[in-house]
């Protein structure tokens, strides 16, 4: 009988496929360890806790495409489900920890999980979402926690369970969605993205390609698991997909990361900007051997030359950087032989990707061929094709769908530049978009100004509402020398030449800290209420 390469195909080039051949032909090779818990698996010892878990999902009576849900920091118990869901045939859908009892109670109505996971810190909260979403699931089980009289704790759910394979009655496919994400939607309700074995499969792959990753590698994402950058940046997809080893990093932590690095041979570090500023700053006051690193990997913003240089200088020569959705993962990317020199750019497309920057119009949108000017000058949108990594849909939202896929692109509502060799930079959101006099300023600009200036720490600009002008462009600035004064920076400003003079901000505010979500953005939308609030208030200071 001849073989059918579609069927094997579709049935073999899955995910869990590729870890169970690790598990087979690396068995032995350390798979996971943690560092809280002074605990290492071998991929053998991490197959069979998976095991117990989806041998006791099953017992529950969870099925082919049952949601599992969980708020949890990075642990090995969120290694364990993501696994589980790919082995059982079910779909883990990690949410933000930071969620409030709202939303979560709003991704409860709306995705009905079987099984809730949660860490004992938001128990309280999970509690509360439960009773105001309707949707009770059929397990609540706290990982770090006691069972009681409302939830189990992960260790007693687990209890008893065999470590055998599970035994199916269905077969694997490469379409089955296996990862449920979430990114916000137009109307402040949440997108579900729904990723399938192959998307992961070709994500892990990208991850091996642009490092590159191998089984020898050690890696740790200092990112939270439950976004795209977390899990499929050398987190749990790719690493254990790979056959390399995972260091768990539950919070960051500047001191214990370059630590572990020494400790435990780490290869390959993740991280946003901010902490490979934390990481340069505690590398020079302490000295760690970091020798083993072969490249750190940013992602979520920018990166700066002069921080580039820093950090090339201070960690490592191997510094890379991403730019992705939680769509369509990273789809272009900035390799160290592509560093300093293009530093502040997001790269250029990654293999399988297609990124471009088209025109953008008051009443329509562009076609995938209506390119922006590559020459650095004209502001367009930034559109993705990534028919590896990207589903093209959102769960049973059929208008977010449309809105944002067409022709088979991804339109991110993200604004950039790009040049002759197709490098892209961002330089703000259509949303994000300050209109002074008519005149379109985009806070990126403007932030990068002002973080030039030696004396700022970090800055975040945004706009208020101003009855001649229509907008005036506001920036709130951490200090880095105490003696900074908006009169100096107004002054540095005028002076730039990078910046014209209307763009200047025209008020300030000084504050310790600049919003950021879980991977590292500034909070533009945030920042812009902030703003109008502090206006009212007579708390900016006009220059």
């Amino acid at each position: 009988m001849m073989t059918d390469f579609k069927e094997i195909f579709e049935s073999r080039y899955t995910w869990i496929e590729g870890f169970m051949r690790n598990v087979r032909r690396y068995g032995w090779r350390t798979a996971m360890i943690d560092p809280i818990q002074k605990k290492t698996w071998t991929y053998r010892e991490l197959n069979a806790d998976v095991n117990r878990l989806t041998n006791r999902l099953m017992t529950d009576g969870l099925k082919k495409g049952d949601v599992m849900m969980m708020m949890m920091i990075n642990s090995p118990e969120f290694a364990f489900i993501y696994i589980a869901a790919h082995k059982g045939h079910f779909v883990n859908s990690p949410v933000s920890y930071r969620l409030s009892s709202g939303e979560l109670a709003d991704l409860l109505k709306t995705n009905k999980p079987k099984i809730l996971f949660f860490d004992e810190a938001r128990k309280g909260d999970v509690l509360a979402a439960v009773k105001m979403s309707g949707w009770r699931p059929q397990r609540l089980v706290v990982v770090d926690g006691a069972s009681d009289g409302t939830v189990i704790s992960f260790v007693d759910y687990v209890d008893g369970s065999t470590a055998e394979e599970p035994a199916f009655t269905c077969e694997y496919n490469i379409y089955d969605e296996t990862t449920r994400l979430f990114t916000s939607g137009t109307t402040g309700h949440a997108k579900a993205v729904p990723l399938t074995s192959i998307n992961e499969v070709l994500s892990s792959h990208d991850v091996m390609i642009h490092f590159p990753m191998s089984y020898k590698d050690v890696t740790m994402n200092t990112t939270p698991w439950f976004h795209r950058g977390g899990l499929h940046c050398a987190g749990p997809c790719p690493t254990f997909y790979a056959g390399a080893a995972l260091v768990v990093m539950r919070k960051f932590d500047a001191g214990l990361t370059l630590k572990y690095i020494d400790r435990y041979k780490i290869t390959f570090v993740i991280g946003v900007p901010t902490v490979l500023e934390r990481l340069a700053d505690e590398q020079e006051d302490k000295g760690y051997d970091i020798s083993t690193l072969h490249g750190i990997v940013t992602m979520g913003s920018p990166l700066e030359r002069s921080a580039c240089i820093r950090y090339q200088k201070v960690l490592t020569p191997n510094i890379f950087n991403g730019y992705g959705t939680t769509e369509t993962f990273w789809n272009t990317f900035l390799r160290p032989f592509d560093l300093p020199e293009n530093a502040g750019t997001a790269g250029a497309s990654c293999v399988d990707d297609d990124v471009r920057v088209v025109k953008v119009y008051e009443d329509r949108r562009a076609e995938p061929d209506d390119l922006a000017k590559d020459d650095g000058t004209e502001i367009g949108e930034v559109i993705i094709s990534s028919p590896a990594k990207s589903p093209f849909k959102y769960v049973n939202n059929p208008e977010e769908t449309e809105q944002k896929y067409y022709k088979g692109f991804l339109y991110t509502n993200d604004l950039a530049t790009w040049d002759e060799h197709q490098f892209v930079t961002i330089v703000g959101r259509k949303d994000d978009m300050i209109i002074s006099s008519g005149e379109n300023i985009y806070p990126v600009e403007i932030e990068e100004v002002l973080n030039l200036n030696p004396k700022v720490k970090d800055c975040i600009v945004t706009s208020v509402p101003d009855k001649m002008r229509g907008q005036l462009v506001t920036a709130y600035v951490v200090k880095a020398d105490e003696s900074l004064t908006a009169e100096e920076l107004d002054e540095f400003c005028k002076e730039s030449p990078e910046i014209a003079n209307f763009k200047r901000p025209r008020y300030y505010r000084f504050v310790s800290s600049v919003p950021l979500n879980a991977t590292g953005k500034k909070l533009h939308a945030k920042i812009k209420a902030i703003a109008a609030e502090d206006l009212r208030n007579g708390l900016l200071y006009r220059v």
